[in-house]
């Protein structure tokens, strides 16, 4: 693991950001005004405005929205690949956007492009289930399961390798990457890789227990009440949060090896840092890599952070490093 002192100094830009958002009362929040503030925030996400904030898509891939059809619903996609056609068995990499009960596959263009491009790979990112009242994670969780095992089942449909897939997710996306490559080891589907980038773990009372849940609890991109709003659609009262932490398992042995990435401006950093550490403990390798400054949510936001852009060079080269083909692969091909 990285150690590294830290700096508790947002970028200039997150600060006025952070100055110029007015601050939302959560708690009373009404499911009429939530719908409301996720239609606006999501168009504002996937505008040509909004890549000032979220990036410019990398040109050497292509991007377009696909629909994949499980248990007789769809589900919208956002594929990413290689321009030119680089052919087929390609690794595949199933990403899952932040959010939670806001958010949409766009956000994240500016990563999922670079590594469809520079990798090469297919990049399929999941536009879940958004969280709200009947709307609870298991939906979300379900979403991005399905799509998983939909593609490596479909591999020759999509063009990709179903030896060498990851899962990778940044906050909710990142429970909902994380459980994916739990329930993948108990399915028997073979995953390279896990990536979460500020992954939320632990959605039981203890999850917000963590040292870093009080040193952080207003700051600039996520507030306690922010992920009290989240927790309560996430697990209403009466459900058992502890299937949906990840950071609760049982085993976490057996599991792809994994990449955290933790910024160390969130209340979240600790779940990210235990859970590694969890990790090696059960002897799943894994690597945890510290971001000083930033702030929650930050890899969808390179145009105001400039530590996204390490992020993602880490990324890259981690998942390059995991799901490059063998020697042998390379022969049978």
């Amino acid at each position: 693991m990285d150690n590294v002192t830290e700096v508790e100094r947002p970028s200039a830009g997150i600060r006025l950001l952070h100055a110029l958002r007015k601050e939302r009362d959560w708690a009373a929040m009404t499911t009429e005004e939530l719908i409301a503030f996720r239609d606006a925030e999501n168009r504002t996400r996937a505008s040509r405005l909004g890549r000032v904030v979220t990036g410019l898509p990398d040109r050497g891939a292509g991007i377009r929205w696909e629909e994949v059809t499980v248990h007789d619903r769809g589900i919208r996609v956002r594929v990413y690949r290689p321009s030119p056609d680089r052919g087929d068995g390609l690794p595949l990499v199933v990403h899952v956007h932040g959010g939670g009960f806001v958010g949409t596959a766009a956000q994240s263009d500016w990563v999922n492009s670079h590594l469809a491009a520079r990798l090469p790979a297919v990049v399929v990112s999941v536009e879940h289930r958004l969280l709200a009242p009947g709307t609870t994670l298991p939906a979300a969780v379900d979403d991005g399961w399905d799509v998983l095992r939909h593609v490596v089942r479909h591999a020759a449909e999509w063009g990709v390798d179903p030896a060498r897939a990851a899962v990778f997710g940044e906050s909710n996306g990142g429970l909902i990457a994380a459980l994916a490559a739990i329930r993948a080891r108990e399915a028997g589907l073979p995953l390279r890789a896990q990536v979460l980038v500020n992954p939320a773990l632990d959605l039981t009372e203890a999850g917000f227990d963590h040292p870093s849940m009080a040193r952080h609890a207003h700051s600039p991109t996520l507030t306690m009440p922010h992920l009290r709003l989240y927790q309560r659609l996430a697990v209403p009262p009466g459900t058992d949060a502890h299937p949906l932490s990840p950071l609760c398992a049982d085993d976490l042995g057996g599991l792809a090896p994994a990449l955290v990435v933790v910024p160390t401006i969130d209340p979240l950093a600790d779940h990210g840092r235990r859970y590694a550490e969890r990790l090696l403990e059960s002897g799943t390798p894994a690597r945890l890599t510290e971001h000083p400054g930033a702030t929650h949510g930050f890899l969808s936001m390179p145009g105001l952070v400039r530590q996204a852009k390490a992020a993602r060079v880490e990324i890259a080269g981690f998942l390059r490093e995991h799901l490059a083909a063998t020697l042998t692969e390379a022969g049978e091909r």
